[in-house]
C-alpha cells in the first residue's frame, strides 16, 4: 500500500466534503469525518488542514468561482464536472489565499488528484484553469 502524506490526505479529504457541500449546500464542518489522522510536520492532522481547506473555500467561494469564471474561454462554470469544480475550488483558495504555497505544489497536487478522481482528461483542464490563475496571482 502507498503511503500518501497528511497533507494529501487533507487535499483529498476537502475535495471530497467541497463534492459533498456542491451536491447538497449543507454545513462545511457536518461533510469532514473520519479518524484522526496522522499529524503533518508543522502539527496539523489531515482532518484540520482538510477542515482548513474547506471552510476557507466555502467562506471565499464567490471570489474563487469569480476567479475560475474569468479563466474559462468558451465555457461556463456550470458545465464543469463537479468533481473537477471541487478541486478546482479548492486550488484556487490555495492559489488567493495561501501565498506561502508554492503554486507549483497546488498545481501539481490538483493535478495528481484530477487523475485520481475526475476523468480521463480533468487533469488537463485543471492544470490549465489553474496555471492562469496562477500567473494573475503573481501579477
Amino acid at each position: 500500500m502507498v503511503n500518501i502524506g497528511s497533507r494529501r490526505k487533507g487535499r483529498i479529504l476537502a475535495v471530497q466534503a467541497l463534492y459533498a457541500w456542491e451536491m447538497s449546500q449543507d454545513e462545511q464542518d457536518e461533510l469532514l469525518f473520519g479518524e484522526g489522522l496522522e499529524s503533518t510536520d508543522d502539527g496539523l492532522a489531515a482532518n484540520d488542514f482538510a477542515r482548513l481547506l474547506v471552510q476557507g473555500t466555502v467562506r471565499n467561494s464567490e471570489k474563487i468561482d469569480g476567479a475560475i469564471k474569468t479563466r474559462l474561454q468558451h465555457w461556463d462554470i456550470s458545465r464543469i464536472a463537479r468533481v473537477d469544480l471541487a478541486v478546482l475550488r479548492m486550488s484556487v483558495y490555495c492559489l488567493l489565499y495561501q501565498p506561502d504555497i508554492p503554486a507549483s505544489v497546488v498545481i501539481n497536487e490538483a493535478v495528481d488528484i484530477a487523475k485520481n478522481f475526475g476523468s480521463e482528461q480533468s487533469f488537463r483542464f485543471i492544470n490549465g484553469v489553474l496555471d492562469a490563475v496562477a500567473r494573475g496571482r503573481d501579477t
